[in-house]
C-alpha cells in the first residue's frame, strides 16, 4: 500500500476534538496487493497447464476458475469448475485432491516463491448458478404490448 493510499485513508476535515478521522473503506479497497493478484494469476495459469499436460485425459472436464492465495503465501484456495453431473464432479474433485501432492511438487519446480501455499480444492458452482439465473430470466413472461386505442 502506497503512502498516498494511507494518506487518503484519513478524512480531510478534522473532528471537533482535533486529529484526523480514519476511513476504513479506502484501506479495504487496497487490501489485496498487486503482488497477490499477480501470484493468484500465475498459480492459476501454472495449475491449468499442469493439468492440461500431465493429466490430460483425467482433467478434460475440469477448469481452474480462480485461485486465492493468502497474503502470507501459506494457504490458497483453488476453485475448480467441473462439467457433468454432481456425482462426476465429486469424483473428479476427489481425484484432484488425491493428486494434490504431485501437482504441488510440479508447481514448486515451475514457480519460485518464498513459501509455496498448501492448496485447498473447492468446487466452483458459479457457472451452474449463472445458468440457473439465465433459465429463470428466460421463463419470466414478458409484458404483452397493449393494442393501440384508436
Amino acid at each position: 500500500m502506497s503512502l498516498l493510499t494511507v494518506r487518503s485513508a484519513f478524512a480531510s476535515r478534522a473532528p471537533a476534538g482535533g486529529g484526523r478521522v480514519f476511513n476504513p473503506e479506502v484501506v479495504v479497497l487496497a487490501a489485496m496487493s498487486n503482488r497477490t493478484l499477480r501470484v493468484n494469476e500465475l498459480v492459476q495459469r501454472e495449475l491449468s497447464d499442469i493439468l492440461r499436460k500431465r493429466y490430460q485425459s483425467e482433467s478434460v472436464s475440469m477448469t481452474i476458475t480462480e485461485v486465492r492465495v493468502a497474503p502470507d503465501l501459506r494457504d490458497a484456495r483453488v476453485f475448480v469448475s467441473i462439467v457433468g453431473s454432481a456425482e462426476k464432479a465429486e469424483e473428479r474433485l476427489a481425484w484432484l485432491r488425491q493428486k494434490a501432492p504431485e501437482i504441488r511438487e510440479e508447481l514448486a519446480r515451475r514457480i519460485v516463491l518464498k513459501y509455496l501455499p498448501k492448496f485447498e480444492y473447492l468446487l466452483d458452482d458459479s457457472a451452474v448458478r449463472g445458468a440457473r439465473i439465465l433459465q429463470v430470466l428466460d421463463e419470466i413472461d414478458h409484458p404483452k404490448e397493449k393494442p393501440d386505442e384508436s
